[in-house]
């Protein structure tokens, strides 16, 4: 396997992008290979380089269009994230990983609308 071309942060050459710029050009990978790499130093030193990796823009392809059923399917996850598991309500809001419950749940202890007094 060939080593991959290395560019400094700002410096790469036209004609790549990153998956998050693709995307804003309404574009994918779509299965090609990486082309080269990104490198951005760290702020603070110690750790090594922060890494992108950058497609060719000609080789990608189209975003595949939104269908009805992968809406449908997207709306359950994110209403599975929702739903907590202890009182089974729509939280309204991403239940935090790190309680694993709606914030009412977590804290009882609070007023009856869940805001601590």
């Amino acid at each position: 396997m060939a080593t991959l071309p290395v560019f400094r942060w700002r410096l790469a050459p036209g004609g790549l992008a990153t998956r998050r710029q693709l995307r804003a050009l309404g574009l994918r990978p779509g299965g090609q290979e990486v082309a080269a790499q990104l490198e951005r130093p760290r702020r603070r030193g110690g750790r090594g380089p922060l890494v992108a990796y950058l497609y060719r823009i000609d080789r990608a392809k189209p975003v595949r269009p939104m269908t009805p059923g992968r809406r449908a399917a997207l709306e359950r996850a994110n209403a599975a994230r929702r739903t907590c598991p202890a009182c089974g309500r729509d939280a309204g809001y991403i239940l935090p990983t790190a309680l694993g419950t709606c914030v009412p749940c977590a804290y009882p202890e609070g007023t009856s609308d869940g805001i601590a007094a």
